[in-house]
């Protein structure tokens, strides 16, 4: 696990963004994992303002809310519209269809999709109690596209996009842990100290499912990038050890 400390969020989504775009040029084709909520938002708008090619780029979004047609305005399809793909042409994009008559059989379909076409890198953020994707606490570590219930902690982070609790969705289509570590790079955004505890886990602790992110430290290639904030509580675990043990695991940029 790649861990890089920026100095502020817009320098840590800078440094992922750079990241990505180094991967995607130059290749003739690309299967790009993306993420939805706040935390990509910042690299979606640096694909925009440097009219990134992704003409030859497939994407597949990691979830969708069940219960939410394309249209509807806080579906991660019409997120992912707004935030990208209006202005960013890719070759094809992918997101479940939390609309779709018999939840079980969109996720059998969106499994199946993205095993087969095979995700050359995946973007992530992380949810305050751990979840990356929608595979909440509890989530088992060999999880594939599935059904799930979200968390009220989940809902309740959720709520800003919604005029109230009553609308947020209970439940999501999500890829599922062991669908994610088969991409073949990931990269992992976390700004704020919001995320600080989560993150800490993600590092420090056991591979456990009370913190699904903790399954990250098997994969063979992850970059987690984050600022200060994100970074204080392994900061200080890290400093415990000795600077030479923060000095192999950090990589300090401006």
């Amino acid at each position: 696990m790649n861990i890089l400390v920026a100095n502020t969020p817009q320098d840590a989504e800078q440094i992922a963004y750079t990241l990505i775009k180094e991967r995607l040029t130059g290749k003739r084709e690309f299967v790009l994992g993306l993420a939805t909520g706040s935390t990509p938002v910042g690299m979606y708008k640096m694909f925009k303002q440097d009219r990134l090619d992704c003409s030859h780029v497939t994407s597949v979004n990691l979830d969708e809310y069940i219960g939410l047609a394309p249209d509807h305005p806080q579906s991660y399809h019409h997120f992912m519209e707004e935030k990208l793909f209006d202005d960013v042409p890719f070759k094809e994009s992918h997101v479940p269809r939390g609309d779709a008559p018999d939840p079980e059989q969109e996720t059998a379909r969106y499994e199946a999709l993205v095993r087969s076409i095979g995700v050359d890198l995946q973007l992530l953020g992380i949810g305050e109690n751990g979840h990356i994707a929608f595979n909440e606490p509890g989530t088992a570590l060999d999880a594939k596209t599935h059904v799930t219930e979200l968390t009220e902690s989940t809902r309740e982070a959720n709520r800003r996009f919604f005029d109230s609790i009553d609308e947020v969705p209970t439940q999501a289509i999500t890829m599922g842990l062991d669908t994610i570590m088969n991409a073949r790079e990931i990269v992992l955004v976390a700004t704020g100290t919001r995320k600080a505890e989560a993150v800490h886990h993600m590092i420090e602790s056991v591979p456990t499912i009370e913190w699904p992110a903790t399954i990250l430290q098997a994969h063979p290639s992850v970059t987690v990038v984050l600022d200060k904030e994100a970074a204080s509580r392994c900061a200080e675990a890290l400093q415990a050890r000795g600077n030479e043990a923060a000095a192999r695991f950090f990589s300090i940029r401006a």
